[in-house]
């Protein structure tokens, strides 16, 4: 490509070259890798990306809608941005189109024009003809007047556009079968005479998700203008062997690291927990992702009692604050001889104790009875009481660190003054932890390292142990996770707390444990300080 020749004129083509073929050359002429140790090179596609492309352009019938999907890390962004990029200033462009790729969120809507303007960054031939406009998210040829935009289902600016080519990124994000933004470009394109969709994402977990009702459609051939590429692991197959997961992922060891994919195998197959989303994102089959944090098993097998450690030990604490009437969790961690010894305090209202364990299908009042839950006077769970208690556990085994949600937290310290520390004490103990991802996805990360390598002595605690056994997580389309309530089965308050004493305590790795007075007993009950 010269500056005296539009980039549309180039690659048109040559003798028998089919347009599949033509679309291929062009890209493999005019495209560099734009990132990773290989940045720069020409871009050569894998025969199955040829396929890929062959298929949509080289048939009788033009096509309306490529429904494409495999699991996570299979180049679905680079496949995504060399077609964007034919139709906005290669063979496939026309004059003055309007192009866009849509996304359920921002950050995901801006992946794609990030990587197609490093493309074109990294291109001599396209960088005379494309402007890019970073903070618009946009792409410009000025020779073809065609341009390219990033859109969002969190904005509204899918309105009032015609689009001649849309790729619909993730679309296996869309929970039910509809959705605003996919249905406004979609029927968007009517003005145009042969417009094109791209939808390309890892499966959704439900058949009643907006992709699964567009690849169960594709799959029945209703319409010839619509062709589906599905690469997904069969049902029945050994989900962890390499043969399986090559169905899900043909660019599984090239560009797609066989190392890294496996170690997900053997995460998913030590930690069931895991497997759903293993399944979904790697096996790319249609597997709803909720699952338990952690399985009974994992956790049992970290069940031995913890030791009662001297005054010289270095102590941490999660504390997730309720509701009037909800439960209230109190979790102090040590660490001694190589393991992270555990010591929760629960509290609930001694009022209605009864009829909450009823309605929550737990056993409080037995376990209240039993020495492992804390009442409090009335019906609502009293700061006061609590506050008390803590300043006057700390009198004789101090706490470094104690980590709290900022829920409530303004209510709790005003209790504490009362108890006895000041302003400062308070602003030097605790350490405010978010309950978004953020933060949560790295506690969660270090609870998990934790227990699959069996390093916790949390003795069986019931009440903490129905917490893990209700906890459930919620992952976002970057693999973060978090706790979610909403979600849960029951209680999770107690592993919410363990999750954020684990995050401080492993902050002091280096200093895990005082060499101080430890003593080997069996763990008390929560009727007395537990550590």
């Amino acid at each position: 490509m010269t500056r005296k020749r539009k980039p549309e004129a180039t690659s048109r083509a040559r003798g028998s070259e089919s347009r599949g073929d033509r679309n291929i050359a062009w890209i493999e002429s005019h495209l560099r890798i734009p990132e990773g140790a290989h940045v720069g090179r020409p871009l050569i596609l894998r025969e199955w990306q040829r396929a890929i492309i062959r298929g949509i352009y080289d048939r009788d019938v033009s096509l309306r809608r490529a429904v494409i999907s495999f699991g996570r890390k299979n180049g679905k962004t680079s496949l995504s941005a060399c077609l964007l990029l034919l139709h906005l200033a290669g063979p496939e462009a026309r004059a003055n189109a309007q192009l866009v790729s849509a996304a359920q969120s921002r950050d995901q809507a801006a992946v794609i024009f990030a990587l197609a303007a490093k493309m074109v960054r990294q291109s001599p031939d396209l960088l005379p003809y494309v402007q890019i406009r970073d903070t618009a998210k946009q792409l410009y040829c000025d020779e073809l007047g065609t341009l390219y935009r990033a859109l969002s289902a969190e904005a509204s600016t899918a309105y009032g556009l015609s689009p001649a080519f849309i790729v619909h990124d993730e679309l296996g994000q869309v929970r039910g079968p509809r959705s605003e933004l996919y249905e406004a470009l979609e029927t968007a394109t009517a003005a145009q005479a042969e417009p094109l969709s791209i939808v390309i994402s890892t499966q959704a977990p439900n058949d009643d998700d907006l992709l699964s009702v567009l690849i169960d459609d594709a799959q029945a051939g209703h319409d010839p203008r619509v062709r589906l590429w599905l690469y997904t692991a069969p049902d029945d197959a050994d989900p962890f062997s390499e043969k399986t997961i090559r169905e899900a992922n043909p660019a599984f060891g090239d560009f797609q690291s066989r190392d890294e994919v496996m170690a997900m195998a053997n995460d998913a197959r030590r930690m069931p927990s895991r497997e759903a989303q293993y399944r979904n994102l790697v096996l790319n089959q249609r597997v709803e992702t909720v699952a338990p944090f952690i399985v009974r098993t994992v956790w049992e097998a970290n069940g031995s009692a913890p030791a009662v450690l001297g005054p010289n030990a270095t102590l941490y604490a999660g504390l997730d604050l309720s509701s009037t009437s909800d439960l209230t969790a109190l979790v102090v961690l040590g660490w001694h001889e190589g393991f992270l010894h555990v010591w929760p305090t629960f509290w609930l209202p001694g009022e209605g104790l009864a009829e909450r364990a009823r309605q929550d299908r737990a056993p409080y009042d037995l376990w209240s009875r039993q020495g492992f839950l804390q009442t409090t006077p009335g019906h609502s769970i009293e700061y006061a009481f609590v506050a008390s208690w803590l300043a006057k556990s700390c009198e004789t085994q101090p706490v470094r660190k104690i980590a709290f949600d900022a829920w409530g937290f303004k209510h709790f310290s005003p209790w504490l003054v009362r108890a006895g520390w000041t302003d400062d004490m308070i602003a030097d103990r605790f350490v405010q932890f978010g309950q978004g991802y953020k933060e949560m996805t790295p506690a969660l990360r270090v609870l998990e390292e934790l227990l699959l390598a069996g390093k916790l002595r949390h003795g069986n605690h019931p009440v903490l142990k129905m917490c893990a056994a209700n906890a459930i997580v919620k992952t976002d389309e970057q693999n973060n996770r978090k706790l979610d309530k909403k979600r849960s089965h029951g209680r999770i308050d107690g592993l919410v707390a363990l999750a954020m004493a684990a995050s401080l305590a492993a902050a002091d790795i280096e200093e895990p444990y005082a060499e101080g007075e430890a003593i080997l007993g069996p763990m008390r009950t929560t009727a007395a300080m537990p550590w």
